[in-house]
C-alpha cells in the first residue's frame, strides 16, 4: 500500500534537507534517502568555506542572501556557531595576474577585499615558497561553516514540524498518472503531486526515470587529504590559499593541513574514492607553491561535485514532466548558498514569489531555470 503526501522530496543532503525544512511547516513531506545516514556521499565529505565571491552570478547572489542566516539562525537550529572567521588569500604568479585583476574589481564592492605584494602575501601565509606568486588578494570577509551543523540543524527542523525521514529508500521507480507520482523505493511506495530531485551526483539518472528534460547534469570527483603542518607552523588561524585558477588550495585545519588539487574529474555518481593520481598532482603543486615537503598523507578520500554547463544550480519544476521540481547542480557552491537556496526553492514549490531578501541580493530566478538557454553543451 502507497504512503501519501504533499510532497516526496528524494535526497537527504543539503540540497534535500534545507528545501524540505522550508516546506514541512505547511505541507506533509516525505524526505528519502538512498543511504543509511544523509549527507554520506557530498555533504558529509565537504571543508566549505563561505566565500561569497565563489562562484558564478547566480551562486553569488544566494551566497549574499543566505548570510543573515548563518549569522542568526532560528533558535535551537544549532548548537554553537555556524561560521567562524576564515580569511580568503587568493594568489597568482605573473601570468595569473590578470585573472586576479578581474577577480578583485568584482569583489571590490561586494566584500572586503585587498590586493598584496608579494612581500604582504608572504606574512598572511608565511608557507609561501619565496618568488612564486607575484601578487595576491585577501579576503578578510570569508568564513568557516560548520557543515554538519547546518545539515543536522536543517533535519531537526524539518522532522520538528512533522516531516518524515526514510532511510535506506533508493528509488527505483518513478511514474505519473491523474494521482500524481508514485514513487517506487527499497522502502515502499509513495504517492504524491510533486516530487522533488534533490539526489545530487544521481538527479540526472533520477531525472530520466521521471521522464524529464536532460540538464547535462556531470558529477565531478574532487580529492582532498590531510598533511601533517611543518615543525614550527604557528599560523593555524591563518587563511585558506587559493590558487587564483583554482588549481589548488590549502588550508589549516585542526592542527593539520587540508590540501586539494581542486580536481573536477568527470565521474559517474558512485561511492567515490580518490584517485592515487591526483593525490600525487596535489602533492607536486602544494610542494611547488609552498615551502613544504610532503612525506606522508595521513588522510584522503573524494567527493562528488555535480554541475550543469554554466555551473549555476537549477531550481525549478520541469518544463515537460508534471510536478517534477529540479533541486540540482550545486556544484561545491551548494553548502554556502544552502539557506537561501532552500528559501527559494520551497517559495517555488509552493508557488510563491522569490523572497525579498534573495530578490534584494541581486538574485534573478531565469539563472537557474530547467529551460535556460545553455544549460546542456
Amino acid at each position: 500500500m502507497a504512503e501519501n503526501s504533499d510532497v516526496v522530496v528524494i535526497g537527504a543532503g543539503i540540497a534535500g534537507a534545507s528545501l524540505a525544512a522550508g516546506l514541512a511547516p505547511s505541507m506533509r513531506v516525505i524526505l528519502v534517502e538512498m543511504e543509511a545516514q544523509p549527507g554520506y556521499h557530498t555533504t558529509g565529505r565537504s571543508a566549505a568555506v563561505f566565500a561569497p565571491n565563489y562562484g558564478p552570478s547566480g551562486v553569488r547572489a544566494l551566497t549574499r542572501a543566505s548570510r543573515e542566516f548563518f549569522d542568526a539562525p532560528s533558535e535551537g537550529f544549532a548548537a554553537a556557531p555556524l561560521l567562524t572567521p576564515r580569511q580568503i588569500l587568493m594568489i597568482a604568479r605573473d601570468d595569473q595576474v590578470g585573472a586576479l585583476q578581474t577577480l578583485y574589481e568584482e569583489a571590490a564592492g561586494v566584500s572586503p577585499v585587498e590586493l598584496l605584494t608579494a612581500e604582504e602575501m608572504q606574512a598572511q601565509q608565511p608557507l609561501l615558497r619565496t618568488g612564486y606568486a607575484s601578487a595576491g588578494m585577501l579576503d578578510t570577509g570569508g568564513q568557516d561553516i560548520d557543515v554538519a551543523g547546518l545539515h543536522q540543524g536543517y533535519l531537526r527542523q524539518f522532522k520538528a514540524a512533522g516531516g518524515v525521514l526514510i532511510t535506506k529508500a533508493a528509488v527505483q521507480a518513478l511514474t505519473h498518472d491523474s494521482a500524481g507520482w508514485t514513487i517506487e523505493t527499497r522502502q515502499g511506495r509513495f504517492v504524491a503531486p510533486v516530487v522533488v530531485n534533490a539526489a545530487g551526483a544521481w538527479a540526472g539518472e533520477v531525472g530520466l526515470m521521471a521522464g524529464a528534460e536532460s540538464i547535462g547534469l556531470v558529477p565531478k570527483r574532487r580529492t582532498a587529504m590531510v598533511i601533517a603542518e611543518p615543525n614550527g607552523f604557528t599560523h593555524r588561524d591563518g587563511p585558506i590559499t587559493i590558487d587564483i585558477d583554482e588549481n589548488f588550495y590549502l588550508k589549516p585545519d585542526a592542527g593539520r593541513l587540508l590540501i586539494s588539487p581542486a580536481d573536477e574529474t568527470p565521474c559517474d555518481p558512485c561511492d567515490v574514492q580518490p584517485d592515487e593520481m591526483d593525490v600525487a598532482i596535489c602533492a607536486d603543486r602544494i610542494m611547488t607553491a609552498f615551502d613544504i615537503d610532503i612525506r606522508r598523507i595521513e588522510n584522503k578520500w573524494a567527493g562528488l561535485r555535480s554541475f550543469v554547463a554554466d555551473k549555476e544550480p537549477v531550481i525549478g519544476f520541469s518544463k515537460c514532466a508534471p510536478g517534477f521540481f529540479w533541486m540540482a547542480g550545486q556544484g561545491g557552491y551548494g553548502i554556502q548558498s544552502a539557506p537561501a537556496a532552500g528559501n527559494l526553492a520551497a517559495a517555488l514549490v509552493q508557488g510563491k514569489p522569490v523572497p525579498d531578501h534573495i530578490a534584494t541580493a541581486g538574485f534573478d530566478v531565469a539563472r537557474v531555470a530547467p529551460d535556460r538557454a545553455g544549460i546542456v553543451q
